[in-house]
């Protein structure tokens, strides 16, 4: 059996009395994720799986999702859980449309100059609205670089290569 998990969301609180979660969102797809019936994983960084539970609702709610697991009725049965991590499994994920990626396959891919110049790492994905911004980590400064993930800017991912070429524009690497 694969043993591979994916993060799709930080449990950061409960809400209300009736044991719903508040998540912070690690996927581009909440609503297939935390679709009612689904399995998902509850875990720490260190051990993902923990505790399987399934979704019985969600809900967006400002910007966090709002997750009710079934079984979970109470505020007192879920308390224990802030913190932790909801994860899904590798064969939970589904294939992507080309030019789409998942964090997991972003996060850790070295970042170069279209003149081959070594950016950084990213680090971190932001989802702040329209697009995708990555987080880079300078290779020489460790000072963090936003990259908006957009075609004038990006021009190639490969994945297997861990790999990213962009074309910066005047001030992003400043």
């Amino acid at each position: 059996m694969d043993t591979h998990f994916f993060k799709i969301g930080q449990i950061v609180n409960t809400f209300g009395i009736k044991g719903e979660l508040k998540i912070y969102l690690h996927t581009d797809f909440p609503d297939e994720r935390f679709k009612k019936g689904n399995q998902i994983f509850i875990g720490s960084e260190n051990h993902p799986n923990q505790q399987s539970a399934k979704i019985q609702s969600a809900k967006p709610y400002k910007n966090l999702y709002l997750v009710k697991l079934e079984g979970y009725d109470n505020i007192n049965q879920v308390e224990k859980y802030k913190g932790l991590y909801m994860w899904i499994s590798k064969e939970q994920q589904h294939d992507l449309e080309e030019g789409e990626f998942y964090f997991h396959q972003i996060i850790g891919c070295k970042v170069y100059s279209t003149d081959g110049e070594e950016i950084g790492t990213v680090t971190e994905i932001l989802s702040p609205g329209a697009n995708d911004v990555w987080v880079v980590k300078d290779a020489t400064s460790k000072k963090e670089i936003l990259i908006p993930y957009v075609e004038l800017i990006v021009k190639e991912v490969n994945v297997n290569e861990k790999k990213i070429i962009i074309e910066p524009i005047e001030g992003l690497l400043s």
